[in-house]
């Protein structure tokens, strides 16, 4: 995986405190976008670099895990060993903190300003687009063919509406976060959306501020589960269908946009533009400016780190 180059082609090596605060606010980014239905975490990882990274890390670790509970524990530590651990401990870092942080300060923002906060997400969305279309070697006809069936998959999943669901059983808890977590690796689709269509977005918002062990026990044990299961068909698909992966995954985003149209009804429905729509292209133009900035400041750390790789090797 590493010999791909772009954007979201994975990091040089990683090491020292600069690094480590990078990659905690990389996590944090990744985390804070994951909170809001319909925008995807997939999708933030893909643009600051750390995608296959994340893809391959993970992988390793379940296959290390699997390994480990199979005894073979030479296997296990091989496994273990490719992982960038590195990156993912502060990706994690602050992943975690930023749900925590997010999940109470974004709530006022989505009920009290729905049209304003969708039009700025679809502006990171759209911008995003060039870094999975960039990374395709060649667009030929497989690749347009499969991104316009995952674009009509993805405008027909957002169409879908949930009922919000006042008090699950764990188990529940468990089926909709192995669900929900496959979007954190898939760009184009959001995991608060997944939870939002499954009437599980409400509550485990609940938990995260209440704290509740017992709820956030059961989502992590399957999302564990989720990932697992996931993430190396995944990897392989990457590893060996990587065009039409990227394909795939460019017109999932395409379609998502659809959720994030600012002028719905209640139930989702799109509306026509109204109120005040200045202000609405203003924030959708800054969601754009962010992600192009974002993407500025990758190109400039990857080449400052490729100078030094070079300095080191002379």
């Amino acid at each position: 995986m590493s010999a791909h180059t772009g954007p979201g082609s994975g990091l040089p090596p990683q090491r020292g405190p600069r690094h480590f605060i990078l990659n905690v606010a990389r996590g944090g980014v990744i985390g804070a976008v994951e909170i809001v239905p319909g925008v995807s975490g997939g999708t933030m990882a893909l643009v600051l670099g750390v995608y296959d990274t994340l893809i391959d890390s993970a992988g390793s670790l379940v296959r290390g895990a699997v390994a480990w509970a199979r005894r073979d524990r030479d296997l296990a530590r091989e496994h273990m060993s490719h992982v960038r651990w590195r990156v993912l401990l502060p990706l994690g870092i602050g992943m975690l903190t930023a749900i925590v942080l997010v999940a109470a300060a974004i709530a006022p923002f989505l009920e009290d300003h729905p049209e304003e906060m969708r039009a700025l997400f679809a502006g990171l969305i759209v911008a995003s687009l060039a870094v999975p279309i960039g990374m395709v070697e060649r667009w030929r006809a497989p690749q347009y063919a499969i991104a316009a069936v995952a674009a009509v998959a993805a405008f027909l999943l957002t169409g879908l509406t949930g009922t919000e669901r006042s008090d699950p059983s764990l188990l529940m808890v468990a089926g909709a976060a192995s669900v929900a977590v496959c979007a954190l690796v898939l760009p184009g689709v959001s995991g608060s959306f997944l939870l939002v269509v499954l009437g599980m977005y409400a509550p485990t918002i609940a938990a995260v501020n209440d704290r509740d062990l017992v709820y956030l026990g059961a989502f992590s044990i399957g999302a564990i589960i989720g990932l697992s299961a996931f993430v190396t068909g995944l990897q392989w698909l990457l590893a060996h269908r990587r065009s039409l992966t990227l394909a795939a995954m460019t017109g999932l985003m395409v379609g998502s946009l659809r959720a994030l149209w600012p002028w719905q009804d209640e139930d989702g429905a799109l509306e026509a533009p109204s109120g005040d729509v200045g202000v609405a292209v203003g924030l959708f133009l800054l969601g754009i400016a962010v992600v192009v900035a974002l993407l500025a400041l990758e190109r400039r750390a990857k080449r400052r780190a490729a100078v030094q790789l070079e300095a080191a090797g002379r």
